[in-house]
């Protein structure tokens, strides 16, 4: 049992855990530099958000509603992925944001990870006034009820799903990436709220954005595929020249060096002699 279980982990997380350790180990904090400084702005915020002076100035920056207008909501997105949810312990998040963080920046890049992390907050806003226009009675369940337009969008819980969602399958931790899918399948129908909605619509928006990224790579020849290119012929060499006697002289077998005599001019002297 425990052979089959250590090759299931080594199949599922192998290639996971081996980046993230060559990583840390070649390069250290640096390599989880965007994710500390996550850790450290979600603590501010949640600290700042507790004094009685600072609920305001964070809600101010940092709260996305569907009632608000857009330009509003699309300045607050950078901000409000950092911001935690009152309801929520605070601890839940900075575990969120330093785990699936941190592994997505190692695997993915930075770029790539705030590229993620956004996609898939602002798939869930939107999501959210899409959902209060078609109301509570839309088929399917995709639709939600105008007080719904008051509650507070904000937390990394969106981008967290969706960073671990996409890094699960790029890695073939395929079974892991099922289970998050599962898990916020099973929120939704104990719990119908906007916030596991929104979860469901940031994993559909990532998922989306794999396939077309598969389907590219799959379009573009690898390098292994690819045809070298042909060489250019070059030239052969030529032989390399011999010295040797012109073949319109004949030496004499003399060794004054002068310039033996042509065969026309013995013939004349044999002819001269007879006569």
């Amino acid at each position: 049992m425990r052979p089959a279980l250590e090759g299931f982990a080594r199949r599922e997380w192998g290639p996971l855990f081996g980046t993230v350790r060559a990583a840390l180990r070649d390069r250290g904090w640096r390599a989880v530099a965007l994710t500390l400084g996550a850790v450290c702005l979600t603590s501010l915020f949640q600290l700042v958000q507790n004094q009685p002076w600072g609920y305001g100035p964070v809600q101010a920056v940092g709260s996305v509603r569907a009632e608000d207008p857009l330009w509003q909501a699309l300045l607050r997105t950078p901000l409000s992925l950092f911001v935690p949810a009152l309801d929520l312990p605070v601890w839940g998040a900075l575990a969120q944001v330093l785990v699936v963080f941190g592994i997505a920046e190692v695997c993915l890049g930075r770029a790539r990870t705030l590229l993620i992390a956004y996609t898939a907050t602002l798939a869930g806003t939107t999501y959210a006034r899409v959902g209060i226009a078609l109301g509570p009675d839309a088929p399917l369940g995709l639709g939600l009820p105008a007080s719904d337009a008051r509650v507070v969008d904000t937390g990394p819980s969106a981008a967290v799903v969706g960073l671990a969602v996409f890094v699960c399958w790029r890695y073939r931790a395929r079974l892991t990436g099922w289970l998050v899918i599962a898990a916020m399948v099973v929120e939704v129908v104990v719990k119908p709220n906007l916030a596991g909605k929104e979860h469901l619509v940031a994993i559909a928006v990532v998922v989306a954005g794999y396939g077309v990224v598969l389907w590219r790579q799959r379009r573009s020849p690898s390098p292994v595929t690819r045809r070298p290119p042909s060489p250019v012929p070059r030239p052969s060499p030529s032989p390399p020249l011999v010295p040797g006697p012109s073949p319109s002289r004949v030496t004499d077998g003399s060794r004054s060096g002068k310039p033996a005599t042509t065969s026309w001019n013995l013939r004349a002297s044999r002819t001269q002699r007879r006569s």
